[in-house]
């Protein structure tokens, strides 16, 4: 597994290179791709962004992709007319990895709907991001606070992911692992050991605040990883070692307290936290 900085995920304003400097210099092994900044450059800029990440003893971790997958259908469209451009610009800066969370809820579409239209559009995603050499992962969203939220509950969790995966039936399709969705889904170790290091794109790191029962956990306000002990870190990496996961890992607290402190302390405090929790 290899340490990536997100920076929007921690609070810290940086433009893609300004990202790639502070990686190296906090010792973080990747580093998000940010895609539009990606699909604006031209060859050269491109060639010199990939130079740039192996002058720093960079890869590149997974970039966040716009799929708005419950859009309409002219917001789908949108985003489809961008995608060729976007997946052309990640194959050429030597991106694989892109990942789009999935809505848990809705207040329109039952659940076999909204499976259906998930379905058409993620494999229309991925045929387009294949042709480039790029997997999409997938995110449940796991908190009940959020698949509750609305009249019709979505797909939350591991199982119905993998089955969402399994109906698209296109190879570059994988999953976003998330300690904080495999807490909140009550998912075991077990659960990912059923994967292979081919299932997974990309992780997230996160514990959970202290005190409040697993059903009440709200997905904006998390703790940055083995921050508190409450969600079994130690257990979800020796199941992600078991499958032999070699892909990027970052944190994503979305935490007030750390969106406070400097962007040097917001660094040095996360990398301190992702190596604690490589130790366990």
């Amino acid at each position: 597994m290899k340490t990536s900085l997100s920076c929007g995920a921690i609070g810290v304003k940086a433009n893609q290179m300004e990202a790639i400097e502070l990686a190296h210099y906090y010792g973080f092994q990747a580093v998000e791709p940010q895609e539009g900044y990606i699909r604006g450059l031209d060859d050269d800029g491109l060639r010199k962004l990939r130079d740039t990440l192996l002058v720093q003893n960079l890869v590149w971790g997974a970039a966040g992709l716009r799929l708005n997958l419950p859009a309409d259908d002219k917001g789908w469209a949108e985003d489809m007319s961008l995608l060729p451009a976007t997946a052309k610009a990640l194959n050429k800066a030597g991106v694989t990895r892109g990942t789009r969370w999935i809505t848990p809820s809705s207040d329109a579409l039952t659940y076999t709907k909204h499976f259906k239209i998930h379905v058409a559009r993620v494999r229309q995603a991925a045929e387009i991001l294949g042709d480039n050499g790029v997997r999409l992962g997938l995110e449940y969203v796991g908190p009940k606070t959020a698949w509750a939220s609305r009249r019709y509950p979505f797909i939350h969790t591991m199982a119905e992911t993998r089955e969402l995966i399994a109906e698209v039936g296109k190879k570059n399709v994988g999953m976003v692992l998330d300690s904080w969705h495999w807490y909140t889904s009550a998912e075991s170790a077990a659960d990912i050991e059923a994967l292979t290091n081919a299932d997974v794109v990309s992780v997230d790191l996160n514990d959970a605040p202290a005190g409040i029962a697993v059903d009440q956990q709200v997905d904006s306000k998390r703790e940055l990883p083995a921050a508190t002990g409450v969600i079994d870190i130690k257990a979800f990496f020796g199941a992600l070692r078991k499958i032999g996961y070699d892909g990027p890992m970052r944190a994503e607290p979305f935490n007030a307290e750390l969106r406070k402190l400097t962007k040097e302390q917001a660094l040095a405090t996360t990398m301190g936290s992702l190596r604690k929790a490589l130790a366990l």
